[in-house]
């Protein structure tokens, strides 16, 4: 978590390479979502479409001609060289802490990813709301804005939002099916949380809060 920006572009290269000797029939087989076409894999990250050249290893988005951040396409290297084949939905939500790997990230995760989503949020409730079900997201009975988006389609995430009163201050939290350990390493869902902490704040068109991770 202490790479820098050179060393997540020099991940990004390595895990490309690694990605060029991967059976790709064998990942298409294993992770939901993932689909050939033509001469690309495509598959979905917080709603947007991305296409990993298959002969190449190279990561574009289908959405825009941006270029796309080392971390979005270390997500997706990352879930290809980490998913298991007996990796499976449990419909089993806890907090990121409570995932296999994670607890010693546990402070880490609060400071850069759930204090900057309260704080981006406070008294933006309907932006929020709108942004997440521009990613796709489907409302849960759960808190005062609560939605489940897909990371990948094999990795959902719910967001829950509890605005603020006099008595207590706005709170958020980030749970995750008990399966996404399965399908990617668990340092890993830092770098997914920081993704859509991101494309959320891109969405509702506000400044992201100060403290969030930065994202390559």
């Amino acid at each position: 978590m202490e790479l820098s920006i050179s060393n997540y572009e020099k991940n990004c290269q390595e895990w490309q390479a690694r990605f060029c000797a991967m059976d790709q029939e064998r990942l298409l087989s294993i992770i939901p979502g993932l689909r050939r076409e033509g001469g690309d894999l495509t598959l979905y990250h917080f709603g947007e479409k991305f296409a990993v050249d298959a002969a190449t290893g190279a990561i574009r988005s289908l959405e825009t001609a941006e270029p796309v951040s080392a971390t979005v396409r270390l997500n997706i290297y990352t879930l290809f060289g980490y998913a298991s084949p007996l990796a499976h939905f449990q419909d089993n939500w806890v907090p990121f802490q409570q995932l296999r790997g994670t607890s010693v990230f546990e402070s880490a995760f609060r400071q850069g990813i759930l204090n900057p989503f309260v704080a981006t949020f406070t008294g933006h409730r309907d932006a929020l709301a709108h942004a997440l079900e521009a990613m796709g997201g489907q409302r849960v009975p759960c808190s005062d804005v609560g939605y489940q988006v897909d990371a990948f389609a094999c990795i959902p995430v719910r967001y829950l939002f509890w605005e603020g009163d006099e008595e207590f201050p706005a709170q958020a939290n980030m749970l995750f099916d008990r399966s996404a350990t399965d399908f990617i390493h668990g340092e890993s869902i830092v770098s997914i949380a920081m993704a859509g902490l991101y494309r959320l704040a891109q969405l509702s068109g506000l400044p992201l809060a100060r403290g969030a991770f930065p994202m390559p």
